[in-house]
């Protein structure tokens, strides 16, 4: 089920990218992702009270709401910093450089997940940086 909802997020990404592009023209970028983030916040409330998870709040430990308000703040910058980016250049090449996400991600997690990084992902590394190069050169 995981890949279903992984597929899904890539086609909800490729979408935000479009809409993103054309609704991000003559708008300043930092207004602009000020605007989608009340949209997301919105959405993501209004889906922790359809599904009655709102109780959950209290059980959050310490530790877990500094790596959320961090990943928060860390979320906050990247869009941030797309929309800009997006804004000055071409959806086509912004996007496959933002998407080196999936490279850095990986080599984050072997170093501080200690997740397992064998030659297929180094392969999958490889591949996804020179396609983006040839992407974007």
């Amino acid at each position: 089920m995981w890949f279903v909802f992984a597929l899904l997020s890539a086609v909800f990404a490729a979408l935000t990218s479009i809409l993103a592009k054309i609704g991000i023209d003559g708008v300043d970028s930092n207004l602009a992702t000020a605007v989608r983030t009340v949209v997301v916040v919105i959405m993501a409330w209004g889906m922790v009270f359809l599904t009655n998870a709102q109780s959950g709040i209290t059980e959050i430990s310490k530790k877990s709401w500094i790596f959320l308000i961090l990943s928060g703040l860390a979320t906050g910058a990247s869009w941030l910093c797309y929309y800009r980016a997006l804004q000055i250049g071409d959806a086509s090449k912004v996007v496959p450089v933002d998407k080196l996400s999936v490279v850095i991600t990986l080599i984050l997690a072997f170093v501080f997940l200690h997740e397992e990084f064998n030659p297929k992902s180094l392969i999958g590394c490889i591949l996804i940086t020179a396609g983006t190069l040839i992407m974007v050169l």
